[in-house]
């Protein structure tokens, strides 16, 4: 899933440019992913879409937060360490921790590893069209041989 979303955000600057989903599933197909890892990336983004439709980047309230069980156990240690980071250098509103925690909930496996949940981060602010600072942009890259985003 997380090699689609990867591809997903290096051929297409943002989900609206995205070819309707019949065309993207043959274009991805021909790529060489496989039909689960697209069906569920796929389904990850369309929830993304929904959760993001009403989500602003825009600075607000400090709010405390207490995690679930399940966000916690999906999250695990680094890419929760990870999301306090993000949250403490004013990148993420609370409404985006929210947005990003429902993704990652979302994500049929876990724990979450810190460079997958670092390409869920990225994933958020492409689909509502911005790109965090470029400090914080250079921390989200992922250097993995096999999935460099640049």
């Amino acid at each position: 899933m997380f090699d689609v979303l990867v591809y997903l955000y290096e051929h297409y600057w943002r989900p609206d440019a995205c070819p309707e989903s019949d065309l993207l599933v043959r274009k991805l197909s021909a790529v060489g992913f496989e039909e689960e890892e697209i069906s569920e990336a796929l389904a990850w983004l369309d929830g993304l879409q929904t959760v993001t439709h009403d989500a602003v980047v825009a600075p607000s309230d400090r709010a405390s937060r207490v995690f679930a069980e399940q966000e916690l156990e999906r999250l695990g240690p680094e890419a929760l360490g990870f999301l306090q980071f993000l949250e403490s250098a004013g990148v993420l509103t609370p409404l985006l921790r929210e947005v990003v925690l429902d993704r990652v909930v979302a994500v049929p496996r876990g724990p979450v590893a810190l460079d997958d949940f670092k390409i869920l981060v990225l994933l958020v602010f492409w689909s509502l069209g911005e790109e965090p600072d470029a400090l914080i942009l250079d921390e989200l890259f992922v250097d993995d041989e096999d999935r460099l985003i640049h």
